[in-house]
């Protein structure tokens, strides 16, 4: 915000401040959806008490497996994480980005996280290079002269050179402002596609109905997951149809002519 906001505040105060709104709103979205999927537990089994009465019942431990690190059954859907030291419950896979597994009681916020992180370096890459666009010195007269000459020639790879001295040539005169916002545009479409191509993979994993580690799994056997767009509205908690929030004459009661 220190490197963008002169540009930002130049064309309009309006402008500004809706764009200064925009950053606070995403900043908030990012940090609290981080922490909710780097801090909140990614799901613990179900505990059972290994030896009870209850737990030897029939079917009680149906479809149960013995992890031999937490030394007690493991419920189905679960694997044990050697980083975590603890079995989670539909586990994706351990992410060193948030110091955390992703499994069933976090994933749907570190899948809002990514997506919250993505528009958040757009908005910065964008931003960004609006503001080098506006603090970019000119260029000198006889630089203009020499590309109106190459342009005239037609030669590409001259042309490529020239226009990438004469802008190497003007950064000089940046100031420390202009350095950061280059730094910054670099950073954000970097980090902007390495999250897209990650969350591709989510949502492709998310409509087949499988985490990474049941792909994984899956990938030498026959899978029997079902491919369906509702698997995405069970997995960010909406499972009612949109016609449930609408308003309530929809649904009224029949009226009866007499």
């Amino acid at each position: 915000m220190w490197a963008i906001y002169p540009a930002v505040v130049s064309a309009g105060y309006i402008y500004g401040g809706v764009i200064i709104l925009i950053a606070i709103i995403l900043s908030i979205s990012t940090l609290s959806t981080f922490s909710l999927s780097a801090f909140r537990s990614a799901g613990a089994p179900p505990n059972i008490l290994w030896g009870s009465y209850p737990a030897v019942t029939k079917g009680a431990l149906e479809n149960y497996r013995f992890c031999e690190y937490c030394s007690k059954p493991k419920s189905p859907r679960a694997h044990h994480c050697r980083s975590c030291g603890m079995c989670v419950l539909d586990m994706d896979h351990h992410c060193p980005f948030i110091g955390n597994c992703v499994g069933a009681a976090n994933h749907r916020h570190f899948v809002i996280f990514l997506i919250s992180a993505i528009i958040s370096m757009i908005c910065a890459s964008v931003m960004s290079a609006y503001a080098v666009y506006h603090i970019w010195p000119p260029l000198s007269n006889w630089q203009i002269q020499v590309l109106n000459g190459v342009v005239n020639q037609k030669l590409l790879m001259r042309m490529l050179k020239e226009f990438f001295l004469a802008f190497m040539s003007s950064m000089l005169f940046l100031p420390a402002r202009g350095l950061v916002l280059i730094y910054l545009f670099i950073a954000s479409v970097s980090i902007e596609i390495g999250l897209s191509v990650l969350l591709w993979q989510q949502l492709c994993f998310i409509y087949e109905g499988k985490t990474y580690l049941s792909h994984i799994s899956a990938s030498g056997g026959e899978s029997t997951a079902v491919k369906d767009c509702q698997n995405f509205i069970r997995f960010f908690g909406f499972p009612y149809p949109t016609t449930r929030y609408l308003p309530s004459f929809f649904s009224s009661k029949k009226r009866h002519k007499k």
